[in-house]
Order: structure tokens, then C-alpha cells, then sequence
């Protein structure tokens, strides 16, 4: 797909570190939006009295936008640049989180049906404006030497993690009775649903000023006006032999990792050992997103120098591996423990559930920006955004997939989602030691 990264000269900005920050910054807040409507999400559907399979195609909706969103968006940032991209997908999503804290009234008053269809149109268009992180990521990559950018992109993606620390968090506090009284003497409808999408509006709304006000648009060689289509960007990347394994990768690790998610709020509600409510939900992913901060932003850099970053992804693909298959059982994993002690909540099942998402990020956060490397060097320097538009595009498919076949295959056996996404990770493993062979030879 082009010269390697870094075999052309770098396309710069003024200042290469505040673009990166700026960048950051924009997709910090825009995810806080997104994880605030996490926890909110299981008993937003089930509050129209529909089954939980709506919790998978919901989820669904959203990333198969997403996928077809994506390539487009990455193209289009290639040949238009990276600012405007941005600038337009953040408007289009404070638009559909708007519509999205609607749903509840418009569920009251024209029915149950029509609330489920105002979360379906709006979720789709908050997935097709998800698509701005390939025009994110071609940012960083157009603006940072090679060398140093697993570490930037590791930044992209602690900035994920972050999101989904303050984001829960958020939507948590949202959602509680206390907040929707405060909010009751507003002009604005106010439910535990309706506050947690007005926030992820708000807080898009605060990413697209800053993108305004502040995102440079790197001075860069622009890819030709090309015109090709959908199916046309996927074929160009399979065929390219540095790409296809990376694409494939990052489907088959978004098919595993976005159904256990969906499903993880209904197992932690439902296990006889946790009884969770949307709050305390929220408390766990918040940890979650700590964790997965100080991984991709502190870990990741660091250890891509040493071991490089296909044999970090290897790494973080069999860590992730383990805590899939591990998952379902924490709460026999926890019997096995001696009692902690501590508060009453801190019982034996919940130190073994903490540990195993201890594992589980630690695995996502040294796999995805490691992935996202590889892209990055296997892509040309005019073609940054039309590969990450693929491979995210490929990641879309795969949360695509994901959601609905888990959410079917949770409705069987409470386990069989997490075992499933741990069987669907080992071939993902095959893939990467492949590239790690060939990184390998190519540095001898």
C-alpha cells in the first residue's frame, strides 16, 4: 500500500507534541461520552420490556456503522485532511447522543416500539461517527517518526482507558436518583437514562471545541483523489501481505472482545455471587479503565522498544486469551481463596473477578496499540488514514458480529460468550507470531 512509514520525509505540524496532546485530549473526551452510556445500556433496553437480544443488536448497530463508516472517514482524511474529519464526526455524534437521551420520551409517548427504534437511529449515527478514531490515528502516526510510534499511539489508547474511567464513572452518577431529582427543575426531560446521553452529548460538544479551537492540520503529502469503494479498500488490504494478517487480527480480537463486553453488565447483574446494579457496574469498569490508562500509557512504550511491537501483541493476545476463559468462573476461582478481609463487599469472588480484568487489560492494552503499530509501519506515508480506516473498519465488523452471537450464546449457558472469545482469540495468536517472524527477519 505504498513507501513504508517513515521512508518518506515526516509530514509535521508547528508542534508535533501539541498535536499529538490536542488529539489526545479530543478522543479523551469524546470516549468519556461514549463510556458514559455503558452502564446505562443493559437497563436502557430492558426498561421497553424487550428481550436481551436487543442489548446485542443495539451494540451491533452501532459498530456495523462504524464499520462501514470508518474506511471512509480514514480515505477521506487521507484526500480532504485530518482537522475537517474530526471536526464533522464530533458534531454528528453530540446529534445522536441528543437523540439518544430521547428514546425515553418518545417511548412514553408513542410507545415502546417507537423508544427502541429512536435507540437504534441514534446509536447508528453515534457508530458512523465513531469512525473519526482512523483520522485520530493517522494524526498521530503523520506527525510522530516511527520510532516513537507505538508510544504516541499507546497514548491514543490510554486515552480509551481514560475515557472509560471518568466515563462510567459519570454515567453512574447520571444515572442515580439524586442526580435526576437535581435535574428535575431543569427544561430538559430528566430519567437515569435520559442524563447519562445528555452527558455524552455534553462532553462531545467539549471535544469538538477543542478541536476547533485548537487541532492543527498537519502539513502533509495528499493521497490522489482516488475513488474506491467499500469492498475495494478491504480487497487492497487483504492482498497486501503486510496488512492481512492485521486485519484479520483485529476482527477476530473485536468479535471476542465486544461480545464479552456487551455481556459482561448482564453476567456481573446476574451471577447469584455479585447482584451488581448499573452503579456498581460502573465502579468496575471504571477500574478497568485505570488499569487499561497505566498499561497503554506507561507500559507500552517502553516495552516496544525492548521486545518490539509483534511480539508485544503476541503477548497481549495470550494474556487476553487467559482472562476470557477465566471470566465466567471467577466466582468459583474466588470459593478457592482465603477471605480477604476488609469492607463487606471485598468478598472472595470479588478479588478473583478484579484479578482476572487485572489480566484482561493488562492483555487488550499491550494488543491493540501494538497493533495499531504494526499498521502504521506496514502502510504508506500518504495512506496512514485509509489503512487505520480499514483495520478499524475490520474491528467494527468484528464488535458487529460480536455482540448479537454472544448475547445468543449468554441466553444457553452464562459461560459460553467468555469461552467462545477466548477460542476465537487463539488463532489471532497464530497470526501475530507470523508477523513477529517476519519483523524479525526483515531487522536481520
Amino acid at each position: 500500500m505504498g513507501v513504508p512509514g517513515g521512508a518518506t520525509a515526516r509530514p509535521v505540524v508547528e508542534r508535533p507534541r501539541r498535536g499529538v496532546a490536542t488529539v489526545v485530549f479530543v478522543v479523551f473526551l469524546d470516549l468519556v461520552g461514549f463510556g458514559v452510556v455503558i452502564p446505562i445500556l443493559p437497563y436502557y433496553v430492558r426498561s421497553f420490556g424487550v428481550g436481551d437480544v436487543f442489548i446485542g443488536l443495539l451494540a451491533a448497530t452501532y459498530s456495523l456503522t462504524q464499520f462501514l463508516a470508518a474506511p471512509v472517514l480514514g480515505r477521506y482524511s487521507d484526500r480532504w485532511g485530518r482537522r475537517p474529519v474530526v471536526v464533522l464526526s464530533l458534531a454528528g455524534s453530540v446529534v445522536a447522543w441528543t437523540v439518544f437521551g430521547l428514546a425515553d420520551l418518545a417511548g412514553d409517548a408513542r410507545g415502546a416500539a417507537v423508544g427502541v427504534a429512536t435507540l437504534f437511529v441514534a446509536r447508528a449515527l453515534a457508530g458512523a461517527m465513531g469512525g473519526n478514531i482512523a483520522a485520530a490515528q493517522a494524526y498521530v502516526a503523520d506527525v510522530t517518526p516511527p520510532e516513537r510510534r507505538a508510544s504516541a499511539l499507546g497514548l491514543v489508547g490510554a486515552s480509551f482507558s481514560l475515557g472509560f474511567i471518568f466515563g462510567p464513572a459519570i454515567g453512574g452518577a447520571l444515572a442515580s436518583e439524586r442526580a435526576v431529582r437535581a435535574a428535575s427543575t431543569l427544561p430538559i426531560p430528566a430519567s437515569r437514562f435520559s442524563l447519562p446521553a445528555f452527558g455524552a452529548a455534553a462532553m462531545s460538544l467539549a471535544a469538538l471545541a477543542v478541536a476547533l479551537v485548537a487541532l492543527e492540520e498537519p502539513d502533509r503529502h495528499r493521497a490522489a483523489a482516488e475513488r474506491t469503494t467499500l469492498v475495494g479498500s478491504f480487497a487492497t488490504a487483504l492482498r497486501d501481505p503486510a496488512l492481512r494478517g492485521l486485519v484479520l487480527a483485529f476482527f477476530l480480537v473485536s468479535v471476542a472482545f465486544a461480545g464479552v463486553q456487551v455481556m459482561f453488565i448482564p453476567f456481573v447483574a446476574d451471577a447469584p455471587a455479585y447482584r451488581f446494579d448499573a452503579s456498581a457496574a460502573a465502579l468496575l469498569l471504571t477500574y478497568v479503565g485505570v488499569l487499561g490508562a497505566l498499561n497503554q500509557g506507561v507500559l507500552v512504550g517502553r516495552l516496544a522498544e525492548r521486545v518490539g511491537s509483534a511480539r508485544l501483541a503476541v503477548g497481549g493476545a495470550a494474556l487476553l486469551l487467559v482472562a476470557l476463559a477465566a471470566l465466567p468462573f471467577a466466582p468459583d476461582l474466588g470459593a478457592a481463596l482465603p477471605a480477604p478481609g476488609g469492607p463487606a463487599w471485598l468478598t472472595r469472588e470479588v478479588v478473583a473477578l478484579l484479578a482476572v480484568l487485572a489480566v484482561l487489560s493488562l492483555g487488550n492494552g499491550l494488543l491493540n496499540p501494538s497493533l495499531a503499530a504494526l499498521v502504521s509501519a506496514g502502510s504508506g506515508a500518504d495512506r496512514q488514514g485509509t489503512a487505520f480506516g480499514v483495520t478499524q473498519g475490520a474491528g467494527s465488523l468484528g464488535r458487529t458480529v460480536g455482540p448479537p452471537v454472544a448475547a445468543a450464546l449468554y441466553a444457553l449457558a452464562y459461560w459460553s460468550p467468555f469461552v467462545a472469545g477466548a477460542a476465537v482469540v487463539l488463532p489471532v495468536i497464530g497470526l501475530l507470531v507470523g508477523v513477529a517472524r517476519r519483523e524479525v527477519g526483515d531487522g536481520a
